[in-house]
C-alpha cells in the first residue's frame, strides 16, 4: 500500500537517540537507605553521574552520585525515597547532569532536571548543556563597559549596574528582595530573564509568575523551579540549571540577566547533602563543599566573547547579621552589594534599599563623568543627613551653623522622593537621569544617556603612564 506522506522524513532526533543509546549498562543494588542518602553496591559510576532506581511497583527514581566508597555507592535523589528497599536495582547512565536548552524554553517554566512543569507540554530542545560546567576562561572575557537598566530608579543611579556584572542583594526575610527581582525582570532592557526559585513556598511560584511577572515578562523569561519541600538536590541542582539555561542564551550573543532566588536555601541544601555524606560541620555549621560550590557557581556567569549575563543573587541574612557565613562568603565572591533595610521598610520606604550601605564596583566603568559627580553628591548630602540625624530628629541642631549640613536637610525630603518607587512604576534610564539632574542642579551631557558613557575613557593605568611620560628634546 503506497503511503500518502509526500514530506521527507526527519530522522534526526532518532539518530541522535541511537547515538546517545548506552549499549553496556552497569548496574548495582541498593543496600540501604539513611535519611537523604541511599546506599548501593555499584554500579560502577562518577560523583555527578545521574543514575535510575528501579522499585518494586515498576516506578523509577532518579537519582545523583554523590559519594563513592570502594564499591559502595553514595546516592541522593531526585524525589521522595518511599518505596525504595534493599535489592532495588540502579542502573547507571553513564552521564552527568544534562539540561535542554534552545530559544522553546521562552515563556516556560521547568524543574530541577529541566522537564516543563507548566502544563504546557513537552519542550523540544535545540541542545543540551550539561548542568555542571567550569567557568569561562578569565583571559578570554570581555571587558564590562556597558550599563544595563533595570528599571528601578535607586540602582540606575547611584548603584549603576554594568552588563556582565555579578551583584547580590542581601536582606533579611520580608524586607522586599522577592518584590526588587519582579522590578528588574519586568523593566530591565536585557534581551532575555533566567530566574532561578530556589526553597521557596509553593505558593509564591504561582504568585511570582503571575502577579509578578506577569504575561509580558514571562515571554522572554525562563523559570526554573524548586520549591522548599523538594529534595536537597533537586535545589542544589536547580541554581545549576538555570545557570546552563543562561549559559546557552550568552553563547548566542544574548544579554541575559541571572536571578537567582535565593542562594542561602541554596546553600543549607548543600550544606544537608554534605552532612549526610558524612562531611564534617565548618564555619556556621556549614561543611567545607558549600564555600567550595558558591565560586564555581557564581563565576559561571558574567561576560564571554560571545555575550552577557548580568547575575542578581538574593541572599537571605539570617538574624539580619550582615557577617554570617553565607552573606559574608557572598558578598566576597560578587561584584557589588545591594542591601535592603528593615528599618527602611517599617518605615514604608521602598524599594527599601540602604544605598549608603550598598555599593557597585563597576559603577565607574559604566557611568560618565558628570553622572558620578552628581550620584557622589547625593550620597554625600544622605551621608551628611544620617550622622547629624540625632541632632536634627531631635532640634539640637540650629540652621545656619553649617552650611553643608543645612543643605543636606533641605536636600533630604527631595531624596527620599527620587528614591522611593512604586513596583508597578518603571523608570526607564533617560528619566532616571533626568530627575538627577534636576535634584542635584548639575546638566548630565546627552553622551552620558548612551548605553557605554565611559566607553572611550583612558584607563587608570593609561593615564598614569601619560603623567610619567617624559617630554622628548624637540619637544620643548
Amino acid at each position: 500500500m503506497k503511503s500518502s506522506y509526500t514530506r521527507e522524513f526527519n530522522f534526526t532526533k532518532y539518530l541522535e537517540k541511537v547515538c546517545d543509546a548506552e549499549t553496556i549498562l552497569y548496574t548495582g543494588r541498593v543496600s540501604g537507605v539513611k535519611g537523604l542518602e541511599i546506599e548501593s553496591e555499584g554500579p560502577r559510576s562518577v560523583i555527578g553521574e545521574i543514575c535510575t532506581i528501579k522499585l518494586p511497583d515498576g516506578k523509577t527514581i532518579k537519582a545523583e552520585v554523590v559519594g563513592l566508597d570502594g564499591i559502595k555507592v553514595r546516592l541522593t535523589a531526585f524525589g521522595e525515597t518511599k518505596g525504595i528497599e534493599v535489592g532495588c536495582e540502579v542502573i547507571a547512565s553513564g552521564a552527568t547532569l544534562q539540561v535542554p536548552v534552545g530559544m522553546s524554553l521562552l515563556g516556560r517554566t521547568i524543574d530541577a532536571t529541566g522537564e516543563a512543569i507548566d502544563g504546557l507540554g513537552e519542550i523540544s530542545p535545540e541542545t543540551y548543556y550539561p548542568a555542571i560546567e567550569v567557568s569561562p576562561d578569565p583571559m578570554r572575557k570581555a571587558p564590562v563597559n556597558k550599563r544595563i537598566t533595570t528599571g528601578v530608579r535607586a540602582i540606575d543611579s547611584l548603584l549603576t549596574v554594568g552588563k556582565g556584572q555579578r551583584i547580590g542583594i542581601f536582606a533579611g526575610s520580608g524586607v522586599g528582595k522577592s518584590t526588587l527581582l519582579s522590578m528588574i525582570a519586568r523593566n530591565t532592557d536585557a534581551d532575555i530573564n533566567v530566574i532561578g526559585l530556589i526553597g521557596e513556598r509553593g505558593r509564591e511560584v504561582l504568585d511570582f509568575i503571575d502577579r509578578d511577572l506577569g504575561k509580558e515578562g514571562l515571554k522572554r523569561s525562563v523559570v526554573v523551579v524548586a520549591t522548599g519541600d523538594k529534595p536537597a538536590i533537586c535545589r542544589v541542582r536547580a541554581a545549576y540549571v538555570c545557570t546552563a539555561i543562561a549559559e546557552y542564551f550568552r553563547d548566542q550573543g544574548k544579554d541575559v540577566v541571572l536571578m537567582m532566588d535565593n542562594v542561602t536555601r541554596f546553600a543549607k541544601a548543600q550544606q544537608e547533602i554534605g552532612l549526610s555524606n558524612g562531611e564534617l560541620p565548618g564555619n556556621g555549621g556549614y561543611p567545607p563543599s558549600v564555600f567550595d560550590m558558591l565560586p564555581k557557581l557564581m563565576e559561571r556567569t558574567g561576560t564571554n566573547e560571545k555575550g552577557s549575563i548580568t547575575a542578581f543573587y538574593n541572599v537571605l541574612v539570617d538574624s539580619d547579621d550582615m557577617n554570617e557565613p553565607i552573606t559574608d562568603a557572598v558578598r566576597g565572591i560578587l561584584d557589588g552589594h545591594i542591601v535592603l533595610s528593615r528599618q527602611l521598610a517599617q518605615a514604608y520606604h521602598y524599594p527599601a534599599i540602604d544605598v549608603l550601605a550598598s555599593i557597585s564596583r563597576l559603577s565607574k566603568r559604566v557611568s560618565g563623568k558628570i553622572t558620578q559627580t552628581a550620584a557622589g553628591k547625593i550620597r554625600t548630602w544622605m551621608a551628611t543627613y544620617r550622622d547629624n540625624s540625632t541632632m536634627i530628629t531631635a532640634g539640637i541642631y540650629q540652621k545656619g551653623n553649617s552650611a553643608s549640613i543645612d543643605e543636606a536637610i533641605d536636600k533630604h525630603d527631595e531624596i527620599e522622593d527620587f528614591l522611593k518607587q512604586e513596583e508597578f512604576d518603571p523608570c526607564p534610564m533617560k528619566e532616571t537621569l533626568d530627575k538627577m539632574a534636576a535634584l542635584t542642579g548639575m546638566e548630565i551631557p546627552e553622551e552620558e544617556y548612551s548605553e557605554s558613557p565611559a566607553l572611550n575613557r583612558p584607563t587608570t593605568a593609561q593615564i598614569v603612564d601619560a603623567q610619567k611620560k617624559v617630554p622628548e628634546p624637540e619637544d620643548f
